[in-house]
């Protein structure tokens, strides 16, 4: 019995797995700005200004120039990442789609439920690059 109920949902590692791991992940950066708290109040206790690195750890802020050049390739990742997007999401629900359409194991149903999460999240991605008024486009 509870080897079938492995076998069927097998998949569900991948997705709880990743849930742990965000877990502790936020729980890593937690922790690390805790304790880079502390130590400013350790300097403020002593009378001493902290050090700018230390909050600019806390504020994770990075310093940068306002310059546009220095701005740009970030920026053209960003852009491209996007379209990145756009594509896969465009793909997987194509794929999806077939698979329902020509009811692929038998879970058509399912299929179309993923055709359409994917579908939107296709549409989402492109509304966002096309809206999206920073920058050059490509």
């Amino acid at each position: 019995m509870s080897e079938q109920i492995f076998w069927q949902f097998w998949w569900l590692i991948f997705p709880v797995g990743f849930m742990l791991l965000g877990a502790f992940r936020t729980w890593l950066d937690y922790r690390a700005r805790r304790e880079a708290l502390d130590l400013i109040k350790a300097y403020v206790a002593s009378g001493r200004e902290p050090p700018a690195e230390l909050l600019n750890k806390i504020s994770r802020r990075l310093h940068r120039d306002d310059d546009y050049d220095d701005e740009r390739p970030r920026y053209r990742r960003r852009r491209e990442r996007s379209w990145y997007q756009v594509v896969l999401f465009g793909l997987l629900a194509s794929g999806f789609t077939v698979a329902a359409a020509t009811d692929m194991f038998g879970a058509g149903e399912a299929f179309v439920i993923v055709a359409f999460v994917l579908g939107a999240l296709c549409a989402a991605t492109l509304v966002q690059v096309v809206l999206d008024q920073k920058g050059p486009t490509i």
